[in-house]
C-alpha cells in the first residue's frame, strides 16, 4: 500500500509546480507594458482596456475627421489634431476646405489653447 501511494504522489504535480506553470502563461506584467505603440489607441483603466474616439462631424452627422487615443488620455489636447484632419472637397477646382465656420464641443475642449486655435 505504501508503494502505491508513492507512485500516485509522483504522477500528480505538486501545488507549487502547478502555480509556476500558470504564472508562465502570462505574457506581460500586471502593471502593463511600457513599450505599447502609440498608434494602438488602447489604454488601461479600472474597468480594463479602453479607447476614446474624437470625432468631428457636419450638421448632417457625416464624419469629417476621426482621431483615436487611449482611454486614459485627456480630451482637450486632441482638439487641434481632430480639426487638422478635416478636409472637405470643394465643388469644382480648388484646395479642400479645412476650417469650420462653427464648432460645438463638450466642456472638456474649452481650454484657452483650443479657443485661441479657433
Amino acid at each position: 500500500m505504501g508503494r502505491e501511494r508513492g507512485l500516485h504522489h509522483r504522477l500528480r504535480p505538486s501545488a507549487r509546480r502547478r502555480g509556476a506553470q500558470k504564472g508562465d502563461l502570462q505574457k506581460e506584467p500586471p502593471e502593463g507594458v511600457g513599450t505599447e505603440p502609440v498608434d494602438h489607441g488602447l489604454g488601461r483603466s479600472r474597468g480594463g482596456l479602453t479607447t476614446k474616439l474624437h470625432l468631428a462631424v457636419e450638421q448632417g452627422q457625416k464624419p469629417l475627421s476621426l482621431f483615436v487615443t487611449a482611454g486614459q488620455r485627456h480630451d482637450s489636447p486632441q482638439f487641434q489634431p481632430v480639426l487638422d484632419g478635416i478636409r472637405v472637397p470643394r465643388i469644382g477646382r480648388g484646395r479642400p476646405r479645412t476650417k469650420p465656420d462653427r464648432v460645438r464641443a463638450d466642456k472638456a475642449y474649452g481650454s484657452r489653447a483650443n479657443r485661441a486655435c479657433l
